[in-house]
């Protein structure tokens, strides 16, 4: 019993993950249907049938269910979009044109997660802390790869700007792209970023639109552009 509880595998440890991860379920509802805001660990107590207090043992607090929830989504959006790149053509521009359907593929079908990620951080949340920019660099290796694999981009900055890649790249360890591929990618990111956060706000909807379209000819430019 000793060893087991040692190694982590005992069953106190294995309880103890399965109310974490039953937490975190009840969590993802309580997102999906009221975004960030609706986030309350008593509530989550109560459906569960716990108390307050014993919720705090497996999570100090709201913020620390938060970093995990944020963790696991950057980590499931990376997956899906190194998948998208592993398995996709060998042609670099249909490459990436995969990973970046990819990526609103993801979006559309965990939207309160999309968010979670991607839009304002609630009131005295570190949206910046150490661990969750570490944990969204996975995400953004796989885009870096496949924008390299194209022909070298003109750098589309300043010096003033070249310099602020210059500094990123070096902190997050991604020495061996380019400041032009790390803004180009950057640029990519914020494009389709830009439509698929209108899409699933529905704010498409009024306007008689089909954002799959719009989404497809961007992805077609920046492909070109590239």
């Amino acid at each position: 019993m000793a060893a087991d509880t040692r190694s982590g595998t005992g069953p106190r440890d294995r309880f103890r993950a399965q109310v974490r991860l039953e937490v975190k379920t009840a969590a993802l509802r309580q997102l999906a249907e009221g975004g960030p805001e609706a986030l309350s660990l008593n509530a989550i107590a109560k459906q569960l049938g716990m108390t307050g207090p014993a919720l705090y043992r497996y999570f100090a607090n709201r913020d620390s269910l938060l970093t995990d929830l944020v963790v696991e989504a950057y980590g499931d959006l990376a997956s899906a979009l190194a998948r998208a790149s592993e398995t996709g053509p060998a042609d670099p521009a249909a490459r990436l044109t995969g990973l970046v359907h990819a990526y609103r593929a993801w979006a559309l079908a965990e939207p309160h997660r999309y968010r979670l990620l991607f839009r304002a951080p609630l009131q005295g949340y570190d949206a910046q802390a150490a661990s969750l920019v570490e944990a969204a660099q996975p995400a953004m290796a796989v885009l870096l790869d496949a924008v390299s694999a194209l022909a070298e981009p003109e750098p589309p900055l300043t010096p003033g700007a070249a310099a602020q890649f210059t500094e990123w790249r070096e902190r997050h360890g991604f020495e061996d792209v380019t400041e032009a591929v790390a803004a180009r990618s950057t640029l990519l990111w914020a494009h389709l970023h830009g439509i698929v956060t209108l899409e699933i706000e529905g704010n498409f909807a009024s306007m008689g639109i089909d954002p799959s379209s719009l989404y497809e000819a961007e992805v077609t430019e920046c492909a070109r552009s590239l």
